[in-house]
């Protein structure tokens, strides 16, 4: 696993469950910085310089909220726990972005010239599972 950043910084909302969360993974040796953006202006400089990266966390809170709700939850944490991770799979490699001009956060070689969404989806799992065996042929 790669180290942690000395540097890592995330940028928040004003909710205060990041410093909280902040606080539970210090405990655990795990150190990073936290940057509230609050309110809907620019008000401060922390705002002027930090309002770009928040709204684009809206956007994914946002987008997440809609897909979520159509599901109305999950019989178990194992499920939600997989539907989070196969939306954070399509939001960074797979979804257009209209932020980024309709191109994807994340540019995975393989799946440029594949002709639908089905056949990325399938393409994406494929590597995914060559990476998990991968990874587990070298760690044995």
């Amino acid at each position: 696993m790669d180290p942690i950043p000395d540097n890592l910084n995330f940028v928040v909302d004003g909710n205060p469950i990041y410093l909280l969360a902040r606080h539970y993974y210090y405990q655990q040796g795990i150190d990073f910085d936290v940057t509230q953006v609050i309110g809907l202006t620019n008000d401060d400089p922390v705002s002027t310089e930090y309002r770009p990266l928040k709204q684009i966390i809206e956007r994914l809170n946002r987008t997440f909220k809609k897909s979520y709700r159509s599901t109305c939850g999950f019989k178990s944490s194992q499920g939600s726990v997989a539907y989070v991770n196969l939306f954070a799979a399509y939001f960074n490699f797979l979804r257009p972005h209209s932020a980024l001009e309709k191109k994807i956060p994340v540019t995975v070689p393989q799946l440029i010239n594949l002709p639908n969404m089905p056949a990325r989806w399938g393409k994406l799992i494929e590597l995914s599972q060559e990476y998990i065996l991968h990874q587990q042929q070298h760690s044995a």
